[in-house]
């Protein structure tokens, strides 16, 4: 990572702290990952040699450009979906000081309505961090979606256990996945095809 995302990146980061201490109001908290998560995915994203990476929920692309830095060298891209106007503002201004535009693709819309027309396989990492009470019913297309060897991360795990519980259960129970929580953050549900990448993961604990 160079100085100059490195400088964007905490500078968001303290914005986001800063602007989510001084509000209630959800659709205007940024709610961003931990930096410690956002370490992990950049992780996760060089040990796989992910290339085409889903995101949902973009907020003001601090996770994005974790992402997109982890994917860039692979030559990949991260497709990233928002639909708080606000946040897609934020979001577009920091993408463009980032220097990775050419490794993100914005999507200005509804989450399932891209989910539900994207191809069967077309990712190879599916990270939520959106609207929890949508999870359960975008699983089949999450499901659909995910290549073979393909990983779902879930932000806030463990942050807010109770509502992801329906969602866990669900891919728990789905043949052919492992399941996982990762502890660090506000802790990753890890959902893989793979049984042993997910009990690898379990073995990750946050600098």
């Amino acid at each position: 990572m160079n100085a100059t995302l490195h400088k964007l990146l905490s500078d968001i980061e303290q914005f986001g702290e800063n602007n989510d201490a001084a509000t209630d109001e959800r659709g205007r908290r940024m709610l961003n990952i931990t930096r410690g998560t956002g370490q992990f995915l950049a992780h996760v994203i060089g040990a796989m040699g992910a290339r085409d990476i889903l995101e949902i929920g973009t907020s003001n692309a601090y996770s994005t450009l974790w992402l997109a830095d982890a994917v860039a060298p692979n030559g990949g891209k991260v497709t990233t979906v928002e639909m708080a106007p606000l946040k897609l503002r934020m979001a577009r201004e920091n993408v463009a000081a980032s220097g990775l535009g050419q490794y993100i693709e914005q999507v200005d819309g509804d989450a399932g309505a891209l989910l539900a027309r994207s191809a069967d396989h077309a990712y190879d990492l599916v990270f939520l961090d959106s609207e929890r009470t949508e999870y359960t019913g975008w699983w089949p297309d999450i499901r659909r979606v995910l290549r073979p060897h393909g990983l779902l991360i879930v932000d806030n795990a463990t942050s807010h256990a109770a509502e992801m519980a329906p969602l866990v259960r669900m891919v728990a129970a789905e043949a052919g996945f492992s399941t996982t929580l990762v502890p660090v953050g506000k802790g990753e549900l890890v959902a893989s095809r793979v049984p042993d990448m997910a009990r690898y993961w379990a073995g990750w604990r946050e600098s």
